[in-house]
């Protein structure tokens, strides 16, 4: 039985991986979800956070996406996030810089939508600031 499925990851920069792997790791609401070869047929919401990929030689490649979602069919995944990049990529200070903004504009108790739109800021900027601190001390 095979244990490579094919995996796309795309953002609104394009695409960001596409190949065969051993599995991926992608964070959603409730959890990280692992997919391996062969998993059944879904849909997935995709939260902010880190995706791991296992690539076809053992080594693990690490990403930071927002949010989006993913198809596992007919040993294939597809994954369209609205943005994707990699930790040493990252403006570690830019992203703190987001994370104060977002926390500011919390702090103002404007509308719903607001406010929603500001805590999806800090999860983003949080996730940027947890992956590009840890690719630091690598």
């Amino acid at each position: 039985m095979a244990t490579l499925f094919r995996l796309q990851v795309m953002s609104i920069n394009g695409v960001f991986f596409d190949g065969r792997v051993n599995a991926v790791i992608i964070p959603a609401i409730d959890g990280d979800r692992e997919i391996m070869a062969h998993h059944e047929e879904m849909v997935i919401a995709v939260y902010n956070g880190e995706m791991r990929i296992q690539t076809e030689d053992g080594n693990w490649r690490r990403a930071v996406v927002g949010i989006g979602s993913a198809q596992v069919a007919n040993n294939r995944v597809t994954i369209l996030v609205d943005t994707c990049e990699r930790p040493e990529d990252i403006d570690l200070r830019r992203a703190q810089e987001a994370l104060e903004d977002a926390k500011e504009k919390m702090r103002q108790k404007k509308s719903i939508r607001e406010y929603k739109m500001s805590q999806a800021a800090m999860a983003r900027a949080l996730s940027r600031i947890k992956s590009a601190s840890r690719y630091d001390h690598m």
